[in-house]
This record gives C-alpha cells, structure tokens and sequence, in this order.
C-alpha cells in the first residue's frame, strides 16, 4: 500500500480502479504570418464560437446544477470578451507577427502570472480560469472540437479520454480520476456516473474546479504534487476527501474500514435523499431554522451536501489560527466572500474573532495567564485592541454585498460592550462609505450568550441586537465553575444540569419578549436527547455540525 496525503477540496469516500488521464500537449507553434488582418479575423472567430460554446456548457450546468453554480462560465464568457484581453492578443498579432494560436497562448501566460500575484486567493484563482478559456480558443483555432458544442464535437483532457458526458468509459466501468490538473470546463463536463471521485497533482481548495466537484458530489483531493503517478492507471485506490487521504493498493484493513465509512455515508445519503429540501417542522406545525457549524470556507460544501438551511456559526478564528502573521482585510474578505457567494441567498452568521483560552496564537503576543478561561479573549481582545477589530469588521461589512451575512459578537457579559463594538462597526461603515465601497447597510447583528451575566443581562442585550445564540459549551463551563480543559471534571461538568437548561430558557424566553429569535450553536444543539426539550422552550435555531443535520430534522419531523 501507497499512502499519499494531498488537500482535501471536497468530502466523501470513493473506493475503485484508477484511470490516469494523459495530459494534453498544448505547445503552439510560433509562426510568422503575413497578414496580421486575417490573424486577427481567425482569433475573433474562434473566441465567437467559444463564448457559445460557454454558452452552452452554461446551461448544461444550470440545469443539472442551479443557476448558483453556472455563473463561472458567464464570468468565463466575458473574461474571453474583455477588451484588454482581446487587445493583448491582438497586440502580440499586430506587433510580432506570429499566429493567432501562439498569440493567445503568450496572453494566457500574461494574464495568468498578473492574477497569480496578487495576495487575493479569489484572484490568484482567475489564472487558472483564464488558462482554461484561452486553451478552449486554441482548440477552435487547431480545428479541435467541443463536447459541448451541439455538432457533437470534443475537447480537452478529460473528454479525449472518455469520460465526458454521453462518452464511454473503459468497459463502461467507473473510475477514480488521476490527473496532473483539470480545468473548470472538464471538471462541469465530467460524466458523474462514471467517475467516483478526483485527485489531481495541481489545483486548490479555492479553485473553481473544487468548488464544481464540491457541487456534483464528488470527493475530490488536490495538491499530491511529485507523488502523481501515470504508472497508477488500473491500480486499485481510496480516496478519503476529507482528510486528503490517498491509499494506492490498499491492504485488507484499509479496505474494510472504508468499505464500512463509505456504507454509512450511504445510509446518510439515503436520509438525505429522503429528507432533503423538506422544511424541519413538527408534526403539530412548529418551525425550526436548522443550521450549520462551520470552521474554515471549504466547510460550505458540506452545508449544503446535508441540506442545511445556512450557517449558524462561521469560526473566524481559524482564519487567524492557521497562519503565522495577521490575515490581512483582503484576505478574510476573500475567505467571508467565498462562502457567501457559495451559500446564495442562505444566511451565514459569522462570528467575530474569538482568540484566547484555548486557543492561542504567537503573533498576537498574549502575556501568560493563570486562569485563560476567564482571561484576556474574545470581545475583549477586539476592544482594546480596535485595529484589530476594525479590519475584520471592514472585510465582513464587504462581504456582506455578496451574500446573507449577519455578524455574532462573543464572549459578551455586557451592554456596554455590544455598544462600544457597534460603534467601531459604525466607523468601519462610515470609511467605506467614502471609499465607495459596497456594503449591506442593514446587516444585522447578534451575541453569543455564553456567560451567566450575559443570561441576567439578556433583556437589556436583546434590545440591543437582532437575534441571540447560546453557545452550550461555554455557559455550561461559566455555569457550573467546570473547566471545559480539564478531563477530571467531565463527571461535574454535565450540560443536561438543570441549571444549564434554566439559563437556556431564561435566554429564550428574554429573546421573544422583544421579538428576537433565539438559537442554539454549541454542541448541545445535536443532543437528540434534549432536542424535545428545546422545542418546547421555543427555540427558533439549531445550529450543528453539517452531519448532523439530517438526523436533527429526521427527530425534529417526527415529534
């Protein structure tokens, strides 16, 4: 067995016979031309029947998929239409005499290395798309067809090996996908019933090749590099698209247990299948918004591959947790941005920074404390420290024009303090207001409530914000005086404690007296136990982790 480990892009188990797809040459031959005029005709019209090739794959994709999804090839049809890119090509034509197919490929190289140095990750993506539809325009101009066209024609690596839509794989057989890369265009025009999963030596979890697989269901690993190997065509392989995992010739333990995880998964598809898009309401009428915990942006796929109804609880500290220097504005709009556009029109409640206790970063330069868990963290950490704060609520205030954003402050024991942090709101507000910087102006904010004081103090808070969420780990832990870090307090430390439940009623019942609603995104809100007891306190949310979605609204159904 082959053990190789590469980045998880997308979640889900394949097991099966690899099938390596050969890359496709595409050097261009330099040619001086005598007629730049007539170049520049050929490229036109290649770019022209490419941009209704886009067209088409557009609406294959919309209606397997969701308008959502097709928009990556309209943004892929005006990149072949801007006028610097047509200008670029045309120039190198003009200028250097050379054929319209090497003209393309040289701007191609142009504007990818531009996109691939800027610091934005949504940027640094485009290279590949622009890579992807400057290959499609040399295919037309070599005379090479399109699968997507309707004259049935084909093109690029994945559809010359078969494995396209309405092609035919080897003895009709499903494959795993080895491939040094693939293109958005391949990835949307792969067949789903004969490719199990992907793995490829290049590409990102941000790319729009991710975000596709993410789409169709396909678990999917990037970033294996030098350990991509043409000799692994017919070989048996596993795929564990969570963790990144990649087992070449598997031996008979690591079959069984993945033959065992991939059977649960089916039974949770099963669930799904039957479940999915059904509202999560009571027998007797009572609605529950069911939402998701998240941690990272490529945590959204499995949001919406459980048929959450939006994200309840978005970690922004793991945005600061896994770098070595501060995450510039740029960079967690980037990351805020991803995944509202991905979410659609589902709300995305993202909470702000929550660095301290338990989770320490160097950079940030925190003295040692003897008692961390009622220390220096949280909402305090953003208040005395506002420039901090300010480039996170800035970048979320920008991500807010891309989708159904709503900003969750932690850790609150005060009013005084949602008053001092949505006035640093207010001045992030106002500086984009002068930059001409889009934002929505009626975001709506919210607290965790967390803390005994924030319980006491919940009628005054609810005047204050648009909804509150009780985060069960910390409360039981600031409730009942119980380390939550220390393993030799579990048998104290027990979150069904009536005096836990009373401040989760307490909370709830403040929150409806001034028509708020009130929701649950600690670890309690998947305790199938307790959920008949939160229905009938009220509760307006759940907010759990993505797999246990389906099960929450099975219970949920049926009481």
């Amino acid at each position: 067995m082959r053990t190789i480990q590469g980045v998880s892009v997308s979640a889900g188990i394949a097991i099966g016979t690899v099938r390596v797809l050969a890359a496709v040459d595409y050097a261009v031959e330099r040619r001086l031309i005598d007629d730049p005029q007539a170049e520049m005709d050929r490229f036109r019209a290649a770019r022209d029947t490419a941009v209704a090739q886009l067209k088409q794959l557009r609406d294959n994709v919309a209606a397997e998929f969701g308008e959502n999804k097709a928009e990556l090839f309209d943004a892929h049809r005006l990149m072949l239409q801007d006028p610097d890119y047509a200008e670029c090509v045309e120039g190198l034509i003009a200028q250097d005499k050379v054929n319209a197919e090497f003209a393309v490929k040289s701007a191609a190289e142009q504007f990818a290395a531009m996109f691939a140095a800027m610091d934005s990750s949504t940027m640094q993506a485009r290279a590949a798309d622009v890579k992807d539809v400057s290959r499609r325009v040399m295919n037309v101009l070599q005379g090479k067809r399109d699968s997507t066209a309707q004259d049935g024609s084909v093109q690029g690596d994945a559809v010359q090996n078969g494995i396209v839509q309405n092609g035919t794989a080897q003895n009709g057989e499903s494959h795993i996908i080895f491939a040094e890369d693939l293109a958005p265009s391949e990835t949307a025009q792969l067949d789903r019933a004969k490719v199990l999963g992907l793995v490829t030596a290049k590409g990102s979890a941000n790319s729009h090749t991710a975000i596709l697989a993410r789409t169709m269901g396909l678990p999917a690993i990037t970033g294996i590099g030098d350990a991509f190997d043409p000799a692994d065509d017919g070989h048996v392989a596993v795929i564990d698209g969570t963790s990144g995992a990649v087992f070449v010739d598997p031996d008979e333990a690591t079959l069984t247990e993945y033959r065992r995880r991939k059977a649960e998964a089916e039974e949770h598809l099963s669930l799904l299948r039957k479940l999915k898009g059904k509202p999560t309401e009571t027998k007797s009428g009572q609605r529950v918004h069911l939402y998701a915990n998240i941690s990272r942006p490529s945590d959204a796929a499995a949001v919406l591959a459980n048929d959450a109804e939006g994200i309840g609880l978005f970690r922004s500290e793991f945005l600061y947790l896994e770098r070595e220097d501060w995450p510039t504005e740029e960079f967690q709009f980037d990351a805020y941005g991803q995944v509202a556009q991905e979410m659609g029109d589902r709300p995305v409640i993202i909470r702000t920074l929550d660095i301290g206790a338990d989770k320490q970063v160097d950079y940030f330069n925190l003295s040692h404390e003897d008692n961390p868990a009622l220390g220096y963290r949280a909402i305090r950490i953003c208040l005395t420290r506002p420039e901090i704060f300010k480039v996170q609520l800035r970048a979320l205030l920008r991500a807010s024009a891309y989708g159904n954003i709503a900003i969750m402050l932690p850790m609150i024991t005060s009013v005084q303090e949602v008053r001092d942090a949505k006035r640093i709101l207010e001045e992030a507000k106002s500086e984009l207001r002068g930059e001409r910087i889009d934002f929505n102006e009626s975001i709506q904010i919210g607290v965790m409530i967390e803390t005994p004081a924030s319980v006491i103090m919940a009628d005054e808070l609810a005047a204050e914000v648009d909804f509150f969420s009780i985060g069960t780990n910390d409360l039981t832990q600031y409730t009942l005086a119980c380390d939550r870090q220390n393993p030799s307090l579990e048998r104290f430390a027990d979150p069904h404690s009536p005096a836990v439940l009373r401040m989760i009623q307490m909370t709830i019942e403040a929150a409806h007296r001034h028509g708020i609603w009130c929701g649950i995104c600690g670890e309690l809100g998947a305790d199938l136990s307790l959920t008949d007891t939160f229905l009938r306190l009220g509760i307006d949310e759940l907010s759990v982790s993505p797999t246990s979605v389906l099960p929450l609204r099975n219970v949920i159904r049926n009481h």
